[in-house]
């Protein structure tokens, strides 16, 4: 099988055709999996429950994308599909232990530190940690934005929000993790 990656144009062109389809899709995963696992990563913490959330995201894309009508980019579609099952496995974490969303954050925050490559002194953990103490939607701005570099204009069609309250919710998640940087 080629390696070569396909355009979304022709990966959705052969999607729409019954022969290549399980190709086109085998494709997608390929180009697009270890970006969206990590988006997955960042926002549920740890790796198993990253793949569960991921494989949901590939399940909702094999059944959606034959009705995908292209009206933004594929990788905008994908990541809105990503961020809607993150956003559905936290809530159904908090329901689940029937806590509130910050002992669930909490919860979080200790898994970060019972990784067994955690360093405290490491800024990349702190950063981590930082990046947990914020609200859902700045923490889903700041990864999008810091680690995705996504634009603000495409982050807006994928989290349907207007560019200037995304610019201030980074802005505002910037502030914070600023502040416990420096205070922790």
């Amino acid at each position: 099988m080629s390696l070569t990656i396909t355009s979304d144009t022709e990966l959705l062109v052969q999607f729409r055709d019954p022969v290549t389809k399980e190709r086109a899709y085998t494709q997608l995963i390929r180009k697009y999996q270890e970006k969206l696992y990590w988006h997955v990563r960042r926002m549920v913490v740890e790796h198993e429950d990253a793949n569960d959330v991921l494989q949901n995201v590939f399940i909702r894309v094999w059944n959606g994308l034959e009705n995908f009508r292209e009206d933004s980019q594929l990788y905008t579609w994908l990541y809105r599909i990503a961020t809607n099952e993150c956003l559905t496995y936290l809530e159904q974490q908090k329901k689940r232990s029937s806590v509130s969303l910050s002992d669930v954050e909490s919860g979080l925050e200790n898994k970060i530190k019972a990784d067994q490559h955690f360093d405290a002194n490491k800024i990349e953990w702190k950063l981590q940690l930082a990046i947990q103490q914020l609200p859902e939607k700045q923490k889903i701005v700041f990864n999008l934005r810091y680690y995705d570099e996504m634009p603000y204009e495409e982050m807006s069609r994928v989290l349907e929000t207007s560019e200037g309250a995304l610019k201030a919710s980074y802005h505002h998640a910037v502030k914070k993790i600023e502040d416990f940087m420096l205070n922790h």
